[in-house]
Protein backbone atom coordinates (compact mmCIF):
# COMPACT_ATOMS: atom_id res chain seq x y z
CA UNK A 1 0.00 0.00 0.00
CA UNK A 2 1.45 3.34 -1.31
CA UNK A 3 2.30 5.80 2.12
CA UNK A 4 1.03 8.90 -0.15
CA UNK A 5 -2.54 6.43 0.24
CA UNK A 6 -1.57 5.90 3.75
CA UNK A 7 -0.38 9.23 5.30
CA UNK A 8 -4.38 10.96 4.31
CA UNK A 9 -5.47 9.07 7.05
CA UNK A 10 -3.06 9.30 9.29
CA UNK A 11 -2.91 13.13 8.97
CA UNK A 12 -6.53 13.07 9.93
CA UNK A 13 -6.76 11.58 13.28
CA UNK A 14 -4.03 13.66 14.30
CA UNK A 15 -5.94 16.61 13.02
CA UNK A 16 -9.76 15.39 14.34
CA UNK A 17 -7.83 14.33 18.10
CA UNK A 18 -5.83 17.81 17.89
CA UNK A 19 -8.38 19.70 17.01
CA UNK A 20 -11.51 18.13 18.83
CA UNK A 21 -10.37 16.60 21.80
CA UNK A 22 -6.62 18.67 22.45
CA UNK A 23 -5.17 15.24 22.21
CA UNK A 24 -1.44 14.40 20.92
CA UNK A 25 -0.70 11.13 19.64
CA UNK A 26 2.43 9.93 18.89
CA UNK A 27 2.97 7.96 15.64
CA UNK A 28 4.71 4.35 15.93
CA UNK A 29 5.97 2.14 13.33
CA UNK A 30 3.80 0.79 10.72
CA UNK A 31 2.44 -3.27 10.36
CA UNK A 32 1.64 -5.29 8.60
CA UNK A 33 -1.42 -7.11 10.82
CA UNK A 34 -2.30 -10.83 9.92
CA UNK A 35 -4.96 -11.73 12.34
CA UNK A 36 -8.55 -9.85 13.17
CA UNK A 37 -7.47 -9.38 17.00
CA UNK A 38 -8.50 -5.58 17.87
CA UNK A 39 -5.46 -3.73 19.75
CA UNK A 40 -7.76 -1.79 21.92
CA UNK A 41 -10.59 -1.58 24.29
CA UNK A 42 -12.99 0.19 21.66
CA UNK A 43 -13.45 0.39 17.97
CA UNK A 44 -14.84 1.65 15.11
CA UNK A 45 -15.01 0.33 11.57
CA UNK A 46 -16.09 1.92 8.60
CA UNK A 47 -16.10 0.92 4.80
CA UNK A 48 -15.33 2.94 1.69
CA UNK A 49 -16.30 2.14 -1.66
CA UNK A 50 -15.51 3.68 -5.43
CA UNK A 51 -15.58 2.83 -8.71
CA UNK A 52 -11.84 1.12 -8.43
CA UNK A 53 -10.79 0.71 -5.04
CA UNK A 54 -12.48 -0.55 -1.89
CA UNK A 55 -11.85 -0.98 1.70
CA UNK A 56 -11.63 -0.35 5.39
CA UNK A 57 -10.58 1.89 8.15
CA UNK A 58 -10.64 0.99 11.63
CA UNK A 59 -9.37 3.25 14.75
CA UNK A 60 -9.16 1.27 18.13
CA UNK A 61 -8.73 2.87 21.73
CA UNK A 62 -7.43 2.12 24.88
CA UNK A 63 -10.27 2.89 27.31
CA UNK A 64 -8.53 5.25 29.29
CA UNK A 65 -7.71 6.89 26.43
CA UNK A 66 -11.04 7.03 25.05
CA UNK A 67 -12.66 8.51 28.15
CA UNK A 68 -9.72 10.89 28.05
CA UNK A 69 -10.75 11.89 24.54
CA UNK A 70 -14.15 12.10 25.71
CA UNK A 71 -13.49 14.37 28.86
CA UNK A 72 -11.12 16.12 26.12
CA UNK A 73 -14.45 16.51 23.70
CA UNK A 74 -17.21 16.70 25.74
CA UNK A 75 -16.07 17.82 28.93
CA UNK A 76 -17.75 14.43 30.59
CA UNK A 77 -15.66 10.94 31.65
CA UNK A 78 -18.12 8.45 32.69
CA UNK A 79 -15.38 5.76 34.10
CA UNK A 80 -16.27 3.26 31.87
CA UNK A 81 -17.25 2.25 28.10
CA UNK A 82 -20.50 3.33 27.61
CA UNK A 83 -22.94 4.07 24.81
CA UNK A 84 -22.09 7.92 24.98
CA UNK A 85 -18.23 6.92 24.40
CA UNK A 86 -18.84 4.40 21.33
CA UNK A 87 -21.34 7.21 20.06
CA UNK A 88 -18.27 9.55 20.24
CA UNK A 89 -15.82 6.41 18.78
CA UNK A 90 -18.18 5.93 16.00
CA UNK A 91 -17.95 9.85 15.36
CA UNK A 92 -14.40 9.97 15.60
CA UNK A 93 -14.05 7.33 12.88
CA UNK A 94 -16.15 9.15 10.30
CA UNK A 95 -14.58 12.15 10.86
CA UNK A 96 -11.07 10.62 10.20
CA UNK A 97 -12.13 9.01 6.97
CA UNK A 98 -13.63 12.35 6.06
CA UNK A 99 -11.11 14.14 6.26
CA UNK A 100 -9.32 11.19 4.58
CA UNK A 101 -11.26 11.52 1.85
CA UNK A 102 -11.24 14.80 1.53
CA UNK A 103 -7.38 14.73 0.86
CA UNK A 104 -7.52 11.80 -0.82
CA UNK A 105 -10.24 13.32 -4.21
CA UNK A 106 -7.41 16.06 -4.36
CA UNK A 107 -5.16 13.03 -5.35
CA UNK A 108 -7.93 11.29 -7.89
CA UNK A 109 -9.33 8.66 -5.70
CA UNK A 110 -12.66 8.62 -5.31
CA UNK A 111 -15.04 6.77 -2.74
CA UNK A 112 -18.11 6.91 -0.86
CA UNK A 113 -17.93 5.67 2.69
CA UNK A 114 -20.37 3.61 4.67
CA UNK A 115 -21.87 4.63 8.11
CA UNK A 116 -19.13 3.63 10.88
CA UNK A 117 -19.83 0.88 13.14
CA UNK A 118 -18.33 0.33 16.53
CA UNK A 119 -17.32 -2.96 18.89
CA UNK A 120 -16.55 -2.57 22.30
CA UNK A 121 -15.13 -5.17 25.16
CA UNK A 122 -11.61 -6.66 25.91
CA UNK A 123 -10.18 -9.21 22.70
CA UNK A 124 -13.03 -7.74 20.25
CA UNK A 125 -11.90 -8.62 16.67
CA UNK A 126 -12.35 -6.41 13.79
CA UNK A 127 -13.03 -7.74 10.06
CA UNK A 128 -12.14 -6.02 7.19
CA UNK A 129 -14.17 -7.62 4.88
CA UNK A 130 -11.99 -6.76 1.82
CA UNK A 131 -8.64 -8.30 0.23
CA UNK A 132 -5.56 -6.68 0.22
CA UNK A 133 -2.93 -5.61 3.02
CA UNK A 134 -3.93 -4.83 6.56
CA UNK A 135 -2.03 -2.09 7.80
CA UNK A 136 -1.92 -0.61 11.28
CA UNK A 137 0.04 2.21 13.01
CA UNK A 138 0.18 2.30 16.57
CA UNK A 139 -0.11 5.34 18.26
CA UNK A 140 0.68 6.16 21.92
CA UNK A 141 -0.22 9.04 24.57
CA UNK A 142 0.09 9.63 27.95
CA UNK A 143 -3.49 7.76 28.64
CA UNK A 144 -2.84 4.90 26.49
CA UNK A 145 -2.75 3.63 22.99
CA UNK A 146 -4.77 3.96 19.85
CA UNK A 147 -4.49 2.02 16.60
CA UNK A 148 -5.70 2.64 12.90
CA UNK A 149 -5.77 0.05 10.38
CA UNK A 150 -5.88 1.15 6.67
CA UNK A 151 -7.39 -2.08 4.07
CA UNK A 152 -7.52 -1.57 0.58
CA UNK A 153 -7.77 -3.69 -2.24
CA UNK A 154 -6.21 -1.71 -5.10
CA UNK A 155 -3.26 0.74 -3.65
Amino acid sequence: MKVEFINPFLDSLLNVLATMASTKLTPGKPLLKRNEKAHGDVSGLIGMVGPDIKGSLSISFDEKLALSIMQGMLGENPGKINEEVTDMVGEITNMVAGGAKNLLDQKGYDFDMATPIVVSGKEHTISHQFDGPKIMIPFTNPNGRAVIEICFDKV
